[in-house]
């Protein structure tokens, strides 16, 4: 497990690159100060550049950097953002998706980690010095190794091809809401609507609202689940101690209140209110709408849908790209209310 480093300030990351040509130096590039190369041993001829026209020539040839924390190799990655962008749609999307629809996911997730860097927001992260991690619970992202160990080296070659398109097109592009980057939260596959933020978590967003998604019923292979479990281990799972309702009845669950996504916001399960999130959370269910029938002491649910359902549906991207909708027109469906702009203005603020 990769030590905890505590960087000054939290929020200035510092990139340091060494070079050898006639004597030894350093660049160090720090958000908001660029400091020139300094001799090794030090000089009084080191000089600072105040924010400006110089700083923004140096973001521009630089780019920003991402730092990822690996969770496999516990190390930190730093890459620029639009190869970050490039691991996260390999990781996020099937790469056989149509190319609108890719490209909708990429600048979703280039949104989200900008996001991420304007607001300084270093939450559930392992260690100081990184961002995000490659995992969902930021967004899940691979590395150009681990892309070519999952890919034979034809498939790589196409494959990073159609990636590069996507992300290149719609290279500096992120969504954003009365001028602000939005938190452009995406998932699988919708139940046949997208849900409003404040019906799964505690917010609300005016510009994730529930919007119809029929695509992913037709098209996606994740629309329908069905598990089983035992009551009393769903009751265990639940921290349901004391039962009001005896053995296995069905009276013992029942939906109390519906989202606008048509997900379950509020049930009672032995005798306890849970909101559905509580109850997909703590079961592992795919999605928050489901409905159940009983087989001797098991329960047997189905699901519908995949994911928290807030924001854009990926499935939903590729079925309205499959009927000719451009990437704009998606993200804009999905994410009511927004403007596209280009990023770079808004890093070279931060």
């Amino acid at each position: 497990m990769l030590k905890k480093k505590r960087v000054p300030g939290r929020g200035v990351i510092l990139w340091m690159a060494v070079c050898l040509s006639s004597m030894l130096c350093v660049t160090i590039l720090v958000p908001g100060l660029l400091v020139k190369k300094i001799p090794a041993g030090g000089s009084s001829s080191a000089q600072t550049i105040d924010d400006g026209a110089n700083q923004e020539a140096a973001v521009q040839q630089q780019g920003l950097m991402i730092p990822v924390y690996l969770t496999k190799k516990s190390v930190v990655e730093t890459v620029p953002l639009e190869q970050y962008v490039k691991g996260v749609l390999a990781a996020e999307m099937p790469v056989d998706f149509e190319l609108e629809a890719l490209k909708a996911q990429a600048m979703a997730a280039r949104t989200y980690v900008v996001r991420r860097v304007i607001e300084k927001d270093y939450s559930n992260m392992p260690v100081d010095d990184a961002l995000v991690t490659d995992t969902t619970a930021h967004q899940a992202y691979l590395t150009e190794q681990e892309l070519k160990d999952k890919w034979d080296k034809r498939s790589y070659e196409t494959n990073m091809a159609k990636i590069d398109r996507a992300v290149n097109e719609t290279k500096d592009m992120i969504l954003t809401y009365e001028h602000k980057p939005i938190n452009a939260t995406f998932f699988s596959t919708s139940n046949g609507y997208t849900e409003n933020s404040e019906d799964y978590w505690p917010f609300k967003s005016p510009y994730l609202r529930s919007v119809p998604s029929p695509w992913d019923v037709k098209l996606s292979a994740r629309y329908q689940e069905t598990v089983e479990i035992t009551y009393k281990s769903m009751l265990q799972k639940l921290g349901v101690t004391s039962i009001a309702t005896t053995g296995t009845n069905a009276k013992g669950m029942k939906v109390l209140e519906w989202s606008a996504g048509h997900r379950i916001k509020k049930m009672a399960i032995g005798g306890k209110s849970f909101s559905g999130r509580e109850v997909r959370e703590k079961l592992g269910l795919a999605s928050s709408q489901f409905d159940w029938k009983w087989s001797g002491s098991k329960i047997i649910i189905t699901t519908y849908g995949f994911g928290h359902g807030v924001g854009l549906s990926q499935w939903g991207a590729n079925g309205m790209a499959k009927e000719g909708k451009t990437a704009e027109q998606i993200v804009t469906y999905y994410y009511t209310g927004i403007s596209i702009e280009k990023a770079a203005p808004f890093i070279q603020k931060s």
